[in-house]
């Protein structure tokens, strides 16, 4: 069986993460830019000054993709290269650049799939209280409108917000991302409302500005149940966990998933964070829940669960056991039924269509003496995790694309430029790109629609 005739096959990246050009023409600073100039933030005090370049060699970039074959690529716009203060006075030369870009694109066959916000925060925004202030519900409907006047003629297919929870968990709660905040329960429930509010004014003015039919989503994040067995006890058991809300920590798909879809916070989450709730204001709950069109979807890992004699889901210890693979980041476990479990259980509560905009495999590649890349655990990585996704589509279940994360090595956030996720290897020294061996593999599984899957 092959994927459905109208898949999309993509490699996804973001502005922090490759562009660099921190403080060239005009861009102004993230709460990223600050967060790596930190002492001890990042590995070896790596920051996103220079990164890939991306800025300076963007159409190096496109041609790899289009000798790849994609016929989608997700990328991000940065908040602060558009507006340098976050709100106010636009720069036009951020504004070229994206241009630039999305017409290289367009040229090259490839649709642009757009996320307005992964995690680049302006400063001057932070400064101001970041997701903490109300007022930026406002703030990003003015960036979701400009940046919908401006490609909303070419742009077709949106993505406000990037993991919420790992914003508000890494960013505010645990302090491991920027903007590095640690703070108490309740205010992270706070910024979360926000973020979600946020999301559906971004929502309202993509859909205000842009021209055409458009399709947008917000990517959500999570980590998989995995059934033990496919026996009805032990599925109903992972499904109901997946969703559930009975733990005091925002990694919930849930909380996230269920406002922006059905409108309402799940009653186990208002139960559980009741004495730390937010206030939610009448209409609250009706901008959230704007209409998207499809599941954004980034997906990694997952653990193994069982049904317990009270039918509820019990954590198999150790999860896969000892040695299972793994890359080279902590929390990379390599748990190919992943994605089919996400599209079967999203798909049957949210009733929508569901694209994976991000999977990927992080290694310690390098270029061997004979010049080329080799990495056939990424190989191996992704022929598992398409595998599942291909059965998903056998089975139904309405999977519409797939995001190879990532298109170049790139800076990893506080991992810095330790762990390579990419198809193209980068010497961040000289910014020579070299294909790695997963690229021609993918290559060969986009022109065959995965018929070597």
């Amino acid at each position: 069986m092959l994927f459905p005739k109208n898949f999309t096959w993509g490699v996804a990246t973001a502005a922090y993460q490759i562009e660099g050009a921190a403080s060239v023409d005009g861009r102004g600073a993230s709460i990223w830019d600050d967060f790596s100039h930190q002492p001890k933030k990042t590995f070896e005090g790596h920051t996103g000054d220079v990164a890939c370049d991306h800025y300076h060699r963007y159409r190096e970039d496109v041609a790899l993709m289009r000798k790849l074959g994609v016929n989608g690529y997700r990328f991000s716009l940065s908040w602060s290269r558009l507006i340098p203060e976050g709100t106010g006075k636009p720069n036009p030369k951020g504004l070229a650049f994206y241009d630039r870009l999305i017409n290289a694109l367009l040229a090259a066959g490839i649709t642009p799939w757009v996320t307005l916000y992964h995690w680049d925060l302006p400063s001057a925004l932070q400064r101001r209280g970041g997701w903490l202030n109300r007022d930026i519900v406002e703030w990003f409907g003015e960036y979701a409108a400009l940046a919908a006047s401006r490609y909303g003629d070419r742009v077709k297919h949106w993505m406000t917000i990037n993991e919420p929870p790992c914003i508000i968990n890494t960013g505010y709660k645990d302090g491991t991302f920027a903007p590095g905040l640690k703070l108490p329960f309740a205010e992270c429930l706070h910024a979360a409302h926000n973020l979600l509010l946020a999301h559906g004014r971004g929502v309202q003015a993509l859909r205000a500005g842009c021209q055409g039919k458009i399709k947008v989503s917000i990517a959500q994040t999570g980590r998989e149940r995995i059934p033990v067995t496919e026996g009805a006890r032990d599925i109903e058991a992972a499904r109901a966990d997946y969703f559930a809300c009975n733990e005091r920590a925002l990694w919930n798909l849930g909380w996230w998933a269920d406002p922006v879809v059905l409108g309402k916070y799940p009653e186990d989450g208002l139960a559980t964070f009741a004495d730390a709730l937010p206030r939610i204001k009448t209409g609250d709950m009706k901008l959230i829940s704007q209409k998207i069109d499809f599941l954004a979807y980034n997906c990694y890992s997952g653990w193994p669960v069982r049904a317990g004699a009270n039918g509820k889901a019990e954590k198999i210890p150790g999860e896969w056991g000892a040695g299972n693979p793994r890359g080279t980041i902590s929390w990379l476990s390599v748990v190919p039924q992943a994605p089919y479990w996400a599209a079967r259980f999203q798909t049957g509560r949210y009733k929508l269509p569901i694209a994976f905009t991000e999977n990927g495999y992080c290694n310690t590649d390098f270029v061997h003496l004979d010049g080329g890349v080799r990495d056939p655990q990424r190989i191996d990585f992704m022929t598992r995790y398409l595998r599942e996704i291909r059965r998903a589509c056998e089975e139904g279940y309405p999977v519409n694309g797939y995001f190879y994360w990532s298109l170049l090595d790139n800076f990893e956030w506080a991992a810095g430029y330790r762990e390579r996720f990419g198809l193209v290897h980068v010497d961040y020294n000289t910014q020579r790109r070299t294909p790695k061996d997963s690229f021609a593999w993918y290559r060969d599984a986009i022109r065959s629609n995965g018929a070597n899957i």
